[in-house]
């Protein structure tokens, strides 16, 4: 049995001290998705000194990351090492 367990005898999700519900991590992933495409938008303002190229980066950072997040989660998953 591992540390965190996601699944309980009833087959839902049982709650322990040291882990929280899934609703808050997904929460918690658009929060921290939007603190970091609103530094991306800022970043990119400071080079370019253009709001709309610097919404434009943000918006196709958005998208990029969270697919090519996925791709490495699936990556991960596949690989048995640490398992």
């Amino acid at each position: 049995m591992g540390i965190i367990q996601l699944k309980g005898e009833n087959g839902s999700y049982s709650e322990d001290q040291t882990s929280e519900r899934p609703i808050r991590s997904i929460v918690k992933s658009i929060s921290w998705r939007a603190v970091g495409t609103l530094d991306t938008i800022v970043i990119s303002y400071l080079v370019t000194g253009t709001i709309s190229m610097a919404l434009s980066i943000g918006a196709v950072e958005l998208i990029t990351k969270m697919l090519l997040y996925f791709f490495h989660e699936r990556l991960w998953n596949s690989i048995k090492w640490g398992k």
